[in-house]
């Protein structure tokens, strides 16, 4: 079963055993600042610049990524109830990474909050250590459990940061080498290599909807690496990791991370809002291909198979059709006789996490037309999309 990974740095050893027991579940001193007062005026610091390593992308050189980037990784410590001492109450540990030279730290959700659905709660305080050995109280910004991304601060006086960029996830390619630092079992600014072995995959989130456009790597992933960057020849980052598939509780070279996208997107909300909103519609899909088509007597290619659709929801406000059989065809079951959704906004279906992947960069309150094959004629349905809840009692949809 997939496991989400949790993780803690050198000093932070005492929350291991805590933090595997808080996570592994679900799957998946601060320096004293300077109070005198300084008769002089201070000069205004310089902005750093985010790392990015001077190569053509053809070379990939894991010491040199590693050098450039490490003193932007981070660990956390999360402390839960309302004790201070971790022995008396929940603790856990996580990555993350410098975003900003004015504070910004992300991680994954899922490190700084614990709880179920609506009752997912942030932690009553965060610590941050950086890799020079300052530890540093952080503020929780906000967290979005839809994407798995929490955004913390710290106070920019009080340590040196080394913000890392983010890269255009878009363009992460299978086969390309990555680097991964995190504390796997406790060992902290671990370095791991592999590649990225595909993009575009749906994981779990800490909702009942998935991750879309997640990375899948072969880079040794294990609880203790959730939250810290996964890095491309450049020292940018292309993900965050999130979490592994194991039969055992290590890593069996299936790990993934948050795109950097999908960061992007929910940072941007998150420093507005402190809370991340996405729109959605109503359904659960299967992917059309070409042998089902035929076998079903559909003229399209590819597309989406309306199985399911939610209860109140806007695809049934609109008058979309689930499927009102079941039948098995080539070893798998589909439930049939619903819409086809073979385009949104003029934008084709061509693969299975198309339509979650369209829906959710857009807003509740936007308006979508759907191209629909429905009794073997195409059709223009419109859906106004409402916000995305964080469960539902019927499977999960886009």
């Amino acid at each position: 079963m997939p496991r989400i990974a949790s993780s803690h740095g050198p000093a932070l050893r005492w929350a291991l055993i805590l933090a595997l027991t808080a996570f592994i579940s679900i799957f998946a001193a601060a320096c004293g600042s300077d109070d005198g007062i300084n008769d002089e005026p201070e000069p205004a610091a310089e902005k750093s610049e985010p790392v990015v390593i001077d190569t053509d992308g053809q070379k990939f050189d894991p010491a040199t990524v590693y050098r450039e980037t490490v003193p932007g990784v981070i660990s956390v410590r999360s402390i839960f109830g309302e004790s201070s001492n971790p022995l008396e109450g929940q603790a856990a540990g996580g990555s993350g990474f410098v975003l900003t030279d004015d504070g910004e730290i992300v991680t994954n959700a899922h490190v700084i909050t614990n709880g179920e659905g609506e009752d997912r709660a942030p932690a009553k305080q965060v610590y941050v250590e950086f890799y020079d050995g300052n530890v540093v109280p952080a503020e929780i910004v906000g967290f979005d459990p839809f994407a798995d991304v929490g955004l913390i601060k710290v106070d920019p006086e009080d340590v040196e940061l080394t913000p890392l960029a983010l890269a255009d996830s878009e363009k992460v390619a299978v086969g390309q080498p990555i680097a991964v630092i995190g504390s796997p079992f406790g060992e902290d600014h671990s370095l791991s290599t592999g590649v990225v072995s595909q993009t575009g995959r749906s994981v779990m989130s800490l909702t009942d909807f998935q991750i879309d456009g997640a990375i899948q790597t072969d880079a040794s992933i294990n609880p203790g690496n959730s939250g810290g960057p996964m890095l491309d020849a450049q020292g940018r980052v292309i993900g965050i990791s999130q979490q592994m598939k194991s039969g055992s509780g290590a890593s069996n070279g299936v790990g993934f991370g948050v795109p950097a996208n999908s960061i992007e997107n929910s940072v941007e909300q998150l420093r507005e809002n402190g809370e991340a909103s996405y729109a959605y519609i109503g359904v659960s899909t299967q992917p059309v291909y070409p042998q089902l088509a035929e076998k079903l007597g559909i003229d399209v290619e590819t597309g989406a198979l309306v199985g399911e659709v939610v209860e109140g929801g806007p695809a049934e406000k609109a008058g979309i059709k689930g499927g009102e059989e079941e039948i098995t065809f080539q070893a798998n079951r589909y439930q049939v006789g619903g819409d086809v959704i073979i385009s949104v906004n003029g934008e084709k279906i061509e693969h299975a996490e198309d339509l979650g992947r369209i829906i959710g960069g857009l807003r509740p309150g936007d308006s979508v037309e759907l191209g629909i094959v429905r009794d073997g004629k195409e059709i223009t349905v419109k859906v106004d999309l409402e916000e995305r809840p964080t469960a539902l009692t019927t499977p999960t949809a886009p």
